[in-house]
This record gives structure tokens, C-alpha cells and sequence, in this order.
């Protein structure tokens, strides 16, 4: 049975406010969610309970009762690497030397992040 660790799930910035609360907080019951997301975005209770429904249906969190808990069952850290492939497959025809290329062109680099990209790279070279 495939997990969600290994699912392609992609998700949207609304997606994305809950599911950063979960990883902050472990888990929580929904009505908690929907508090906290209406003090801080200002979406209606509806609102966050359709979002949850999503993330729900997509593999993203799941939730148990009693108290409508949910849990996210993906890990930030799965989500970033999705979301990072997708922006450079788009963006960069997936290829990362042009991403570092265009960026480095444009930005200036402290020195520690300047001796960290060398140290990575030597790394890299060694396997």
C-alpha cells in the first residue's frame, strides 16, 4: 500500500495555513484549526472545514474522533521537495544548474553561504 510520504501531493497556499499549523502543533481538533485560521486569515469556520475535507480526501492529514482531531500524516520536509521539483520543473525545465545560475547571477552571497554551496558541491563531487 502506497503512503503518503510517497504520494505527488501538491497543495495550495489555503492548504498549506493548515497544514503549517499541524506541523507545529502535532495535531488538533478542527474547531481549534478553524479559531485559530479566522484570527489570522479570517476565514469562516465553512471555509476551513472544506480545506481540511481536501487535505483530507488528498492524503494529506487524517482525523479520528472523538473531537474531529486531525494529524498530518505528510511531513513538511515531503512537501517542500514536492513543491520545489514542481517550481523547477516549470520554471527551470527542471534543471538546477539553470535555477543556480540565474539566481547566483542576480544575488549576492554572504561568505558563510558562499564557503557552504562550495562545501556542498565538494561533497557532491566525491560520490
Amino acid at each position: 500500500m502506497e503512503n503518503a510520504q510517497d504520494k505527488k501531493i501538491r497543495l495550495h497556499e489555503g492548504e498549506l495555513n493548515v497544514m503549517e499549523l499541524l506541523w507545529s502543533n502535532k495535531e488538533l481538533a478542527a474547531k481549534d484549526i478553524s479559531k485559530i485560521i479566522k484570527e489570522y486569515i479570517g476565514w469562516e469556520k465553512n471555509t476551513t472545514y472544506t480545506v481540511i475535507k481536501r487535505l483530507i480526501d488528498k492524503g494529506a492529514i487524517e482525523r479520528s474522533e472523538p473531537g474531529f482531531i486531525c494529524r498530518a500524516i505528510i511531513s513538511k520536509r515531503t512537501v517542500q521537495k514536492i513543491e520545489t521539483e514542481a517550481l523547477f520543473s516549470k520554471l527551470f525545465n527542471s534543471s538546477l544548474s539553470s535555477f543556480f545560475t540565474d539566481y547566483l547571477r542576480n544575488e549576492r552571497l554572504s561568505s558563510a553561504e558562499i564557503f557552504e554551496l562550495k562545501r556542498i558541491i565538494d561533497e557532491q563531487s566525491r560520490t
